[in-house]
């Protein structure tokens, strides 16, 4: 398998390149949620049109209406299906940001800030249930116990992440869990309903899946380690340290604790637990984790999940849409490399 080093030469341009062959049905799939963002209440549509159009790079739909591809799905309905997903992940993302208070989302004030939270869990709520009337639209009961099973996934993942913020013992077996089921989740279900619709066999299925679970995992951790990098801030789509300052126990972190001494470890006391942070906290922790390569053993690990995900491509013949797959896998792990992707 390609390593980290070489994956900064594989397709930066990956998106151009999905958007361009997908171009016709991502113009659908916008159509679709246009069309189900109407309402008579004029906050609903207001609220949730500010989140989508945020300049996400739409990558959970995208596996949708890929994954068809990837399979000769012929029908229709990786559209609807695709919206559906964009709706599962943003309404977490109206969730997520006001458990975690945040301020901002790829630069743009979140839509917490905007209108309250009351709003937006409101309007989260709101694109939950449009996510579970496209869902029954598709007919098809396998699909919809895979992305139901996916939102609960979701929301598991996202309470368990809360019981152990703050937490200094919190170990790389539980972390691991939270982002399997807070980020993998949506992308395993993304990726396997294209085979589901295509009737692929149980094994395709499967490697879809393993697909999304690996890629997921990858992209979480590459994030954790870029919000300790404040020269990729600006295409992170959120401020960096904004783990840091709350209290996230991020892989990094677990690393760092692992081998520090007593001032260190009294540092992410202070910092982390006791949630007491002063002006120059962030680069005092940023010296400790380079100090002991917390953020190159991250980057690590996820180059093994990079693996993992090209691995389960190998039961697919070869094809420019299995190569997209790959470029895709290389892409993401890349995103570490280079601070203007």
């Amino acid at each position: 398998m390609a390593r980290l080093a070489s994956a900064k030469t594989h397709s930066f341009d990956v998106f151009q390149k999905l958007r361009q062959a997908l171009q016709e049905e991502l113009t659908a799939v916008d159509q679709i949620i246009l069309n189900q963002l109407k309402n008579r209440v004029a906050l609903i549509p207001e609220l949730a049109q500010h989140i989508i159009s945020a300049g996400g790079k739409r990558l959970r739909p995208i596996l949708t209406l890929a994954s068809s591809r990837l399979c000769g799905y012929q029908g229709q309905h990786h559209l609807s299906l695709a919206a559906c997903v964009e709706f599962i992940h943003t309404a977490t993302l109206l969730h997520d940001d006001v458990v975690d208070n945040s301020q901002l989302r790829r630069g743009t004030s979140t839509a917490n800030t905007l209108w309250g939270n009351q709003a937006s869990v409101l309007v989260g709520d709101f694109l939950f249930s449009k996510a579970f009337q496209l869902m029954v639209e598709s007919g098809n009961l396998e699909i919809l116990h895979i992305l139901s099973t996916a939102a609960a996934t979701i929301a598991q993942g996202e309470v368990l992440q809360l019981m152990n913020i703050h937490d200094l013992s919190l170990n790389q077996t539980v972390y691991l869990e939270v982002i399997e089921a807070k980020t993998a989740a949506l992308f395993a279900a993304a990726c396997e309903i294209g085979g589901v619709l295509a009737n692929k066999s149980k094994a395709e299925t499967t490697a879809l899946r393993n697909y999304g679970i690996n890629l997921g995992i990858l992209f979480q951790l590459v994030d954790d380690a870029l919000d300790y990098l404040p020269s990729h801030s600006e295409h992170l789509g959120k401020v960096t340290g904004d783990d840091f300052r709350e209290g996230k126990m991020t892989l990094p972190v677990i690393y760092a604790l692992q081998q520090a001494d007593q001032p260190e470890r009294l540092f992410w006391k202070r910092t982390m637990a006791d949630s007491q942070q002063e002006e120059n906290d962030l680069n005092s922790a940023i010296a400790i984790l380079k100090r002991h390569d917390a953020i190159a053993k991250t980057l690590k690990l996820a180059q093994n999940y990079c693996d993992r995900a090209l691995g389960s491509l190998e039961l697919f013949p070869n094809s420019p849409w299995r190569t997209i797959f790959s470029e895709l896998a290389f892409y993401c792990i890349s995103r570490a490399n280079s601070p203007k992707n």
